[in-house]
């Protein structure tokens, strides 16, 4: 029951994603947003080799799938504070990209 609900919904999502005019999205948050898809997807296409191929270098493994994630995290972080919709957060971009930018260069030196 749960389940057909879950498909419905995911459903709906997509349907309201296809049919959402093409300039309601600024194209930074596209541009973000296609990032953000690009560290997932290289996740996954990772762990499928890893379950296919086989995990002996575990700790290759471990990092590569962990600063996709990593950097996908970033990025949402970086789209959130971006977003001109979120009336709450009031931060400068140039702050903002700071911000990013260290905690990137932070989290890949650690």
């Amino acid at each position: 029951m749960g389940r057909s609900a879950t498909t419905k919904d995911a459903q709906a999502l997509f349907h309201s994603l296809r049919s959402a005019p093409p300039t309601a999205t600024p194209n930074n948050l596209k541009i973000i947003d296609l990032y953000i898809v690009f560290a997932a997807v290289t996740a996954v296409i990772q762990v499928v080799y890893m379950a296919i191929v086989g995990s002996f270098p575990f700790n290759s493994f471990l990092s590569g799938v962990l600063s996709c994630v990593g950097t996908a995290v970033l990025a949402v972080s970086l789209r959130i504070q971006v977003n001109k919709e979120n009336k709450n957060l009031r931060i400068y971009l140039q702050s903002v990209l700071l911000l990013i930018l260290f905690s990137a260069i932070w989290y890949f030196i650690w």
